[in-house]
């Protein structure tokens, strides 16, 4: 298994595009105004924007997430699974287009 992205929440999505884009000078793989994220190429692991509602504000600055790549999404999710690790759901494909889970 090793590391795919790290996500950051920000309140805007283009703003914030320009700014990783303009400012920091990574190059965007894809930005998605309708499901409100963007991914940057930033070597073996990418980075990731996402919006967050005025409900989820307390994330902006005090969340990162972090995504895992897989071979094979199902096994692992099987082996994690006898291991004992509880997941709401099983793995799927999100809305953005990417598969995982939570």
């Amino acid at each position: 298994m090793e590391i795919a992205y790290v996500n950051a929440h920000v309140s805007g999505l283009s703003r914030s595009v320009e700014f990783y884009r303009d400012v920091l000078g990574l190059s965007p793989a894809f930005a998605d105004e309708e499901h409100g994220h963007a991914s940057f190429f930033t070597g073996p692991i990418s980075l990731g924007i996402a919006v967050v509602g005025e409900e989820d504000s307390a994330l902006l600055g005090a969340h990162t997430g972090i995504g895992f790549n897989a071979a094979d999404l199902e096994a692992e999710h099987a082996r994690l699974s006898k291991l004992g690790v509880a997941f709401s759901m099983p793995p799927s494909r999100q809305p953005w287009g990417g598969d995982s889970w939570p």
